[in-house]
């Protein structure tokens, strides 16, 4: 053990931060992301004392050219899907500011030894994000395959123990390549979509607390994912999860290292920032089969309003997006709501309301409604008279619409029937149909 211990510290530097596209070719399409690894490295450049030298030489130009406030920390390898890291980094950049971006380091480790999927995946990301590459805010590592314990023929087949210890080795070094990039470390996964402006939100809990009266932060309930440490403490941990790499699975050994710095209860903050992606049919009430086939709602613009309690992180609005933002309100009442109001009449033939988190079902409206309305006045506008399409039904609610009831709405209220305890998550409020207006028109065209 003490000896793969001193073989990883050996090593460790030896991470390669797109250096290893040299050994792997990076297309011609990505010239200018050639250019800037030939400039520190040669194809021949294979003993692990010339990676270390390069990759030295590196760090010291990313560490001149930008300070981060916060490093994000990912873990990928082939048996995870390709798509499922670029949709996780579509996320991140999307989800965060110009302002927070500037802020923030995305670090990933490729944690497979597969040349096939290193070359596809590095190709996909350097054609997605060249600018955020050379401009050093991300950061794709490697780790040299001999770094890792190796596996004698009595331990060929794959035990409890094998899969913990490749988790754990793979996050060790990419806390070790982490520990200088920033003063905070978040760990998320590859599977993952953030909240809106989840850098701020993060900092402000930060600055709300007091450095030395905590070890780890969560955002997320769960494993690993969603959880802020001080890079200061990143190597401490990484050689505590080489000493014990086969004995637990990662999210226990963060937490009982958190234990032994003395922090002994987690620190959960709600809403929470990061949630698994899954495929619908993992859902239990929520999606049926026959709804993966109907066509994508509609994108009519519009505004949305609510008298119940929200945060920045989860505004109404992002109830009526298209991604997989959400609305966050908690202790709601009677009599509260959430309403959508339509820039333009439309003519609809179908809503869905989602409420409550697609992880367990936790979160649903418990008792609501949803009402059209029509003829808007004020400033903010409001409808004048409302009409009754449906209740909820443990949270959701996906109903066609009648002609008759569907013509000329211009807003969809959400309104809530019983007070309720707790969290309230609307994940979404589609609609289909068109402006009123433009099918008038559609109209008039087909009859010249």
């Amino acid at each position: 053990m003490r000896c793969f211990i001193r073989h990883f510290f050996r090593v460790s530097v030896a991470l390669m931060v797109l250096w290893f596209l040299i050994v792997l070719h990076v297309p011609e399409e990505n010239k200018d992301v050639k250019t800037m690894v030939i400039k520190h490295g040669s194809k021949n450049s294979k003993s692990l004392n010339s990676w270390q030298s390069i990759t030295s030489k590196y760090l010291k130009e990313i560490h001149q050219r930008r300070k981060t406030w916060l490093t994000v920390g990912i873990t990928s390898e082939s048996g995870h899907g390709q798509n499922g890291l670029l949709d996780t980094l579509a996320s991140l950049y999307h989800a965060s500011s110009t302002s927070e971006q500037r802020q923030m380091t995305v670090l990933v480790h490729l944690a497979d030894s597969d040349p096939t999927w290193l070359k596809r995946t590095i190709f996909r990301i350097s054609s997605l994000y060249r600018s955020q590459i050379l401009t050093g805010q991300l950061l794709l590592i490697h780790a040299p395959p001999d770094a890792y314990p190796t596996v004698s023929n009595v331990q060929k087949e794959i035990s409890q123990g094998q899969i913990y210890s490749k988790q754990n080795v793979d996050h060790a070094f990419l806390m070790s390549f982490a520990t200088k990039l920033s003063p905070y470390f978040l760990l998320i996964e590859d599977d993952v979509f953030c909240a809106p402006n989840f850098v701020d939100h993060i900092r402000s809990k930060v600055i709300g607390r007091k450095p030395n009266t905590w070890v780890l932060l969560e955002f997320s309930n769960m494993g690993i994912l969603g959880k802020l440490l001080h890079s200061k403490d990143l190597p401490l941990l990484t050689r505590f999860l080489l000493l014990f790499h086969k004995e637990r699975p990662l999210d226990w050994l963060i937490r009982h290292f958190c234990t032994l710095l003395a922090q002994q209860s987690p620190i959960l903050y709600r809403p929470f920032l990061f949630y698994h992606r899954l495929t619908h049919s993992t859902f239990t009430n929520n999606v049926t089969d026959q709804e993966q086939d109907l066509p994508c709602p509609d994108s009519l613009t519009g505004t949305v309003f609510t008298d119940m309690r929200f945060s920045d992180v989860h505004s109404p609005q992002a109830a009526y997006t298209l991604d997989e933002s959400f609305f966050w309100s908690y202790n709601v009442s009677t009599g509260n709501y959430l309403i959508l109001i339509l820039n333009n009449p439309a003519n609809l033939d179908r809503v869905q309301v989602r409420t409550g988190s697609i992880m367990d079902g936790k979160y649903i409206l418990e008792k609501g409604q949803v009402e059209l309305g029509y003829e808007p006045e004020g400033t903010p506008p409001n409808c004048t008279s409302f009409t009754l399409l449906g209740h909820l039904v443990q949270g959701q609610m996906d109903q066609i619409i009648l002609k008759s009831a569907g013509s000329e709405v211009s807003c969809v209220k959400l309104a809530v029937n019983a007070n309720q305890v707790g969290g309230l998550m609307v994940r979404h409020i589609y609609i289909w149909g068109e402006n009123a207006k433009s099918e008038e028109n559609n109209q008039r065209y087909d009859k010249w």
